[in-house]
């Protein structure tokens, strides 16, 4: 069985994510964004589940959790979930969280970074991002950023399986309820590549909707783009990849 964390589980498909791979047998690490959202975790909490709180737009926030996750059994995966859809959280939560993590945590052998299909009308441009979320940022362009995250570490990090998902557009919180897709589907594609033996699981830097792989934006696979926005977070954050 494998060690996973859930990033944003309290609710959605983050939860429904960790509910599923708990009952599959698996040790599942939870996280929710304060102690008063890490009260609706306290049912997985009961049936096993470790438990990180860590608002995510405080990179102090990201260091601490990263910090506590380094100094326990290590992790086989991680499912970078935790997300927003607006506002000025945009960039914090959606892309330099999951940078941050990434870049804190080298063990992890499997990396899967929920996405969207909004990352095709994202801009491949990294001028005048506001990285600090003083302002409202693209939902779309952070999509597109955290996609191509998920392509570099799949060619920057030998032996690790790195991957992308859309979920589709599913009945969540954020989703609204007029989404038109799966909500069982919408999680089921990140705990298969999370866990999964299956050979087509074995793939990395892949984009997939519903356990299948897609050509995403052009610019996701642009080794170059890939190269600037690392660099670029790497400067942000004062953390490098390892």
């Amino acid at each position: 069985m494998s060690r996973i964390l859930v990033t944003g589980s309290a609710d959605g498909l983050g939860r429904a994510a960790a509910e599923t791979l708990l009952s599959a047998g698996h040790d599942v690490v939870v996280h929710a964004r304060s102690r008063r959202r890490s009260a609706s975790l306290r049912p997985l909490v009961d049936r096993g589940a470790d438990l990180v709180v860590g608002d995510f737009t405080e990179r102090d926030d990201v260091r601490a959790v990263a910090a506590e996750l380094n100094a326990a059994k290590p992790l086989d995966a991680v499912i970078h979930n935790a997300g927003v859809w607006r506002g000025r959280d945009v960039m914090p939560v959606n892309i330099v969280a999951p940078y941050l993590l990434t870049a804190l945590l080298p063990a992890p052998r499997r990396l899967v970074y929920v996405t969207s299909g909004s990352h095709y009308d994202g801009r491949p441009s990294l001028a005048g991002v506001d990285w600090q979320g003083r302002g409202a940022g693209s939902y779309a362009d952070s999509k597109l950023y955290v996609t191509a995250l998920a392509a570099a570490m799949g060619r920057l990090r030998p032996g690790v399986l790195s991957n992308a998902v859309d979920p589709g557009w599913v009945p969540t919180k954020m989703g609204g309820p007029y989404a038109t897709d799966d909500l069982e589907l919408g999680h089921r594609t990140q705990e298969w590549l999370a866990v999964s033996d299956d050979p087509e699981a074995q793939a990395e830097g892949g984009y997939w909707y519903h356990r299948r792989q897609a050509d995403p934006h052009p610019s996701v696979h642009d080794t170059a783009f890939q190269d600037e926005l690392l660099a670029v977070l790497a400067e942000e954050t004062g953390t490098p990849l390892r």
